[in-house]
This record gives C-alpha cells, structure tokens and sequence, in this order.
C-alpha cells in the first residue's frame, strides 16, 4: 500500500486551444481521437512531423469552451505556434497560458484531485500513475515541488516513459516512445499528420526500437549515457540510451532486436560503467522481448 502523494510538476506548462473549431482543428492533426473527450475528461496525444516521428506529447483535458494541453514547458511556445500554424481559418484561439497555470499530480492510495483543480482526470496512459490536474498557478504552487522526483521514481516503476527524458522529441515515432501501448494513437480515427508512416509500423510490426525498464546491482548514471553491448566478437555496439533514472532502475530506449541478437552471442549490457539488463517488461506492454519476428512486407 502506497501513501497518497502530491507534486508540483514545474517542467511542465499549459496551452489552449478554444473557440468553436478548437476540437475540429485537433481532431486533424493529433494521434488520437479528440472526440473521445465527450466520454472521459482525458486522453494522452501526440503531434507529429510528416516524417512520422513526435514532435510534442502532452495530456489534452475537456474544458468548457475548448482544451487545456499537459505539455513539457520548454515546449510550450513552440506547440502554440505550430498549432497556430496548422489553424488556417478555423475559428480557434491558441495562447500559451503556462503564466497562469500549474500541472499537479496525485498518486497513491485514494489519491483525490488536488482542491482548485481546473481540469482533473486519471492519467490516460496508466491509471495507476495516479491523478493529474492543471490548476492556477497560485493554487498550483501550494504543493511541493521537491516532491516530483517520487513521481518519477513512481512513474519509472510503472515502465512509463515521458518526452524529454525517455525520447528525443523530433527524432522519435509514437511506437519507440509506446503511444501505441499507453492510448496515445488511435487506429481508427482516420487521417492526422503523420498517420501514414504510424499507421505502416502498426501493420507491419517494424517497431524494433522501444523504451523498455532496466535494472543493475549498482546505481545507474544520470543524465543517461549510451547503452552499448560488448560483443565477444565484434566488439562495443551502440544498442541505444539511457533516459529516466532511479537509483538502479531505469528507463532505456533501445534497438531491440540487436539487444536479443547480442544477448545470445554471449554480450552484456552496460550504460557508461554500470552493466544492466533489460526487463521484465511491464504487465500492460504488447510486445515482448526477445522481439517476436515482424510481419512480412
């Protein structure tokens, strides 16, 4: 049994979009399907390059009048922009309201939404990652700061990566990052920018990169290094890096399948110094490792 807890995530910051064509306007460009917000208050969504690959993850909470985005705060006047951007005529208005807002979270046992709240909800990726909530920021700041590493160290527990720390944005798909495992992408909903390469790996399986949890007898370093196998044979392979850590626990964005193929000539993992190992994976994920081989074509 765990205790609830509340954070103030200061690394994070809010954008709006509201007016009459706001859901329109984010139904035609994100991974998922805006109109599931007349059903629950949350959904977890990305925007991606025509290339396929994130360009922004954030929570979108159902608002009166429009949406209230969860994104990392050093992202958010680059989102109001390009939202702008892709705006044309829609009537919408797009600001960044990071000034006046806060992101709180709530974990544990019987956590409840922080008083205040503007919009709450259960993390749409993982229930069991608790609560979020925007609140304003003089509400916001009335919970403690110092308190957001135990949400991650949470969070890593869970196998929950997070843009920014566990991926590189503008230089990862949705599937590497595990939108498809966490409700980030939906299948069904037809065109948005990107779908056509996202929609490709889905069928074919060609995922072979994923974040996956990793584990040592020794803590691991931080801000994460290179994973590299030692192979017998050919010597140090780059396999991939290191992002989240607690302590010996970690989250790592890693090539699969070449992990498996090293793994069986004898290799081992290490991060810098520190040896690890892939796994187990979470009880939520899909995919497995060893990968399963991808579907042909």
């Amino acid at each position: 049994m765990t205790a609830q807890a509340n954070a103030l995530l200061t690394d994070r910051g809010v954008v709006s979009v509201t007016g009459p064509d706001a859901g329109k306007l984010l139904q035609g460009i994100l991974t998922n399907d805006v109109d599931r917000l007349g059903q629950q208050p949350a959904i977890h969504a990305a925007l991606l390059s025509p290339q396929g690959k994130i360009l922004f993850d954030f929570v979108v909470f159902a608002v009166p009048g429009g949406f209230l985005l969860d994104v990392a705060a050093d992202k958010t006047a680059e989102l109001a922009k390009r939202l702008t951007m892709y705006r044309l005529r829609a009537k919408a208005d797009i600001a960044d309201v990071s000034a006046g807002h806060g992101v709180v979270v709530a974990w544990g046992d019987g956590a409840t939404p922080p008083p205040g709240a503007i919009a709450a909800a259960a993390d749409p990726r993982l229930p069991a990652l608790g609560l979020r909530a925007i609140l304003s920021l003089d509400a916001a700041q009335r919970f403690d700061a110092a308190a957001a590493p135990r949400y991650h160290a949470h969070r890593i527990g869970l196998g929950v990566p997070e843009g920014g720390r566990d991926f590189v944005f503008g230089d990862t798909f949705p599937h590497e990052a595990l939108l498809d495992q966490l409700g980030g992408v939906s299948f069904t909903k037809g065109c948005y920018v990107g779908q056509e390469i996202v929609s490709r790996m889905e069928h074919r399986g060609t995922a072979r990169k994923r974040v996956v949890p990793v584990a040592s007898s020794a803590p691991l370093p931080s801000p994460g290094p290179e994973v590299r196998a030692l192979d017998p044979e050919t010597g140090s392979q780059l396999i991939g890096t290191l992002g989240s850590v607690d302590g010996t626990r970690g989250l790592a964005l890693l090539r699969l399948d070449r992990a498996a193929e090293l793994a069986a000539r004898g290799a081992g993992l290490t991060a810098g110094s520190v040896a690890l190992a892939i796994g187990p994976l979470p009880a939520w994920a899909s995919f497995t490792y060893p990968p399963k081989a991808s579907a042909p074509g």
